[in-house]
């Protein structure tokens, strides 16, 4: 522990004396706490955030020297040639245990209005099983395929990581060999107010936020997860986000063509369904792949028209990457992503009590993943089918909420069980589309469920479980 004179000076010297103000009234386990938090504080790093921010506050934002980026496509036949080579190539590296699944999964379900971490969130349209169970159950269900356990390395955050264990130890890792289940935690920055003040977020802890996405890179590395990667053999990272459960992990076709590209970071991309989807888009600047966040864009790069009329910056990013393993290290341990920032209004601790603020009043400071893509000597991007493969839960009602993502997880399985020629109608007697659920351990996908159930006879009732 450091000597509390000379830290108190030190932050005094910074302008930060502040967070000392209540130390007289503070138990022993506070104090300790609020020194722990407190000899963590890197001021190189505060001054060169915050000096990126009033430059950044101060600076008219102009998006120059855009191009679309280079798409593989969706076949437009079935049975294309390409793809089944990329398919092939993909389940290779699969049987040779070659590639990871990563879960970014720090968050937690305070938009859903549920208490715990967003994974533990109860998804399923019909067994409400979580979203930890769903990718869960898809890992199971492809390590059977393919006859080789998947790795499965999981970020929590300061947050959630207790619970997220918690859970997984309760519920017997979801059939999953716990020795194949690493958990790191994502590293936390400090909160500024305008001023540039340090937050305090009680009168023991300071206001912390997660570094973002891209500290996941950082965190392979300095968890340890990146030698474990190593001494297994694994080459290549599946990437995913906790709120999709319409992602296909370890998805052999994106691997073939990453692989066959000699890629060192590759993206899936869907085609945007409106000019102001907010979702980034993934575009070349100076011969480089980058994505630009939906809230960088100015009007008339959002808007702009090709010559077919079809959007010119229409490959959207879905947050769904394959990464290799030596990128990650190159990358993920030299400083590389840039940090970005957003004003928040946030809760904390001032004058004898909790302040909720009624307007933004503090900058967070985060990295994201698709910032590494520049760094990368090649990049291949994928178009896929939004219906097959987002369905993002982000939200309380509304768009990217759970009740949308039920439905979009149905509306996929009702189109497998269509393509079989068992009731194709969406909806039942003029009512709500049905409620269809199919378990990975049943049936990974369209393919593998006609192997498995006969339509004759079969009709499709309000609400329909299958594994």
């Amino acid at each position: 522990m450091s000597d509390l004179s000379s830290l108190k000076s030190v932050f005094e010297e910074k302008g930060q004396g502040h967070v000392f103000a209540g130390w007289g009234e503070l138990s022993p386990d506070g104090r300790e706490e609020l020194l722990a938090d407190c000899e963590k504080i890197d001021f190189d790093w505060i001054e060169k955030r915050w000096g990126e921010f009033s430059e950044a506050r101060d600076a008219v934002s102009r998006l120059t020297g855009l191009e679309p980026a280079p798409v593989v496509e969706l076949p437009r036949r079935s049975g294309d040639a390409a793809k089944n080579r990329a398919a092939a190539v993909g389940e290779e590296l699969l049987r040779q245990g070659k590639v990871a699944a990563f879960l970014v999964a720090g968050g937690q379900g305070t938009r859903l209005g549920f208490d715990g971490p967003k994974g533990c969130f109860p998804l399923g349209p019909v067994s409400g099983k979580t979203l930890f169970q769903w990718h869960a159950e898809q890992i199971r269900a492809r390590s059977r395929r393919y006859g080789t356990p998947i790795p499965w390395y999981i970020m929590t955050s300061r947050d959630n990581d207790a619970a997220t264990r918690k859970y997984f130890a309760d519920n017997g890792y979801l059939g999953l060999d716990p020795g194949g289940v690493f958990f790191f935690r994502q590293g936390m920055v400090p909160t500024l107010d305008f001023s540039g003040r340090l937050l305090l977020a009680s009168p023991s802890r300071l206001a912390l936020n997660p570094n973002g996405h891209g500290g996941s890179l950082s965190g392979l590395r300095a968890s340890g997860a990146l030698d474990d990667m190593r001494g297994r053999g694994i080459e290549m990272i599946s990437y995913f986000q906790v709120d999709n459960p319409l992602v296909t992990i370890c998805d052999p076709v994106f691997l073939g063509w990453h692989v066959q590209g000699r890629a060192d970071m590759s993206s899936k991309v869907l085609e945007k369904n409106a000019p102001g989807e907010k979702i980034g888009i993934v575009c070349v600047r100076d011969g480089r792949t980058h994505v630009v966040e939906y809230s960088d864009l100015d009007a008339v790069t959002m808007n702009a028209r090709a010559p077919d009329g079809r959007l010119k910056f229409w490959a959207g990013s879905i947050a769904i990457h394959v990464i290799n393993v030596d990128f990650v290290e190159r990358v993920g341990g030299h400083g590389l992503l840039p940090w970005h920032q957003a004003r928040k209004k946030v809760a904390h601790f001032a004058g004898g009590g909790i302040v909720e603020p009624k307007m933004e009043n503090a900058v967070k400071f985060e990295m994201f993943v698709f910032d590494a893509l520049p760094f990368a000597e090649r990049s291949v991007t994928l178009e896929v089918r939004r219906e097959h493969e987002f369905a993002p839960v982000k939200n309380a009602v509304g768009v990217d909420s759970a009740e949308s993502s039920r439905a979009l997880l149905s509306a996929c399985f009702r189109g497998w069980l269509s393509s079989l020629g068992i009731n194709p109608s969406a909806a039942i007697d003029g009512g709500e589309a049905s409620a269809v659920e199919i378990s990975p351990l049943y049936s990974l996908d369209a393919a593998e469920l006609a192997a498995k159930v006969k339509p004759t006879g079969l009709k499709l009732e309000r609400k329909l479980l299958l594994g």
